[in-house]
């Protein structure tokens, strides 16, 4: 049995252009260029004979792929694959106190210490746990290629996770808004064909973030 999971972030929101935190608790939708880049992708990829489309629970994954929702593919949206929950720093402004606490927390997470979280937030070893529970439902959807659409932390720990690496090698996998993860499943393991791949926003003429 082979399998093909795309797996690519949400298009640009004006939170990420304003670089605050939306994590699990601000439920944004796309701005006008995450609308480009979500048409850039469709187009690219419109004739790709994907059997399903997958997305957590947040608007902006659904808008990110709602041109082939609408093409009448099968949708399933799943909790599991929501982005993290970065606590108390969810939707305020950027300060030089949140940027010490972020970056820390971070270098926590490099260095092993899975369990270290934000305030009221989720920690990596937490999203690590719920990213697995979606694992199995990847092999039982009988679809052989599947469109996934998450969230930066988020694929930064699925992609650890598919390819049976540690968590604490997150930061090595980067993410611009509609990047795409292609793997490909086969004799028991998956194997990373394209990483953050933008070759489609190219293809429109709109710059990678």
């Amino acid at each position: 049995m082979e399998k093909w999971v795309y797996l690519l972030r949400h298009g640009e929101t004006d939170y990420n252009r304003l670089g605050i935190v939306q994590g699990q608790g601000v439920d944004t939708s796309l701005n006008e260029l995450g609308r480009r880049q979500a048409k850039a992708f469709f187009d690219y990829y419109a004739a790709e004979p994907f059997g399903r489309v997958v997305t957590s629970k947040l608007k902006r994954t659904h808008e990110t792929m709602q041109h082939f929702i609408e093409q009448g593919l099968p949708w399933k949206q799943v909790p599991e694959i929501n982005e993290i929950s970065w606590g108390l720093h969810e939707g305020q402004p950027s300060s030089p106190e949140m940027r010490v606490d972020f970056h820390h927390t971070i270098e926590q997470w490099k260095q092993g210490n899975l369990h270290a979280r934000f305030h009221n937030g989720e920690s990596a070893a937490d999203l690590a746990n719920r990213l697995s529970a979606f694992l199995p439902q990847l092999h039982e959807y009988p679809e052989e290629k599947i469109l996934v659409c998450s969230h930066g932390r988020a694929m930064r720990c699925l992609a650890c996770l598919l390819l049976g690496e540690p968590v604490t090698n997150m930061d090595r996998y980067h993410h611009a808004n509609t990047g795409l993860y292609m793997f490909h499943w086969r004799d028991g393991r998956y194997e990373l064909k394209l990483e953050n791949d933008t070759r489609h926003l190219e293809a429109a003429g709109i710059k990678p973030d």
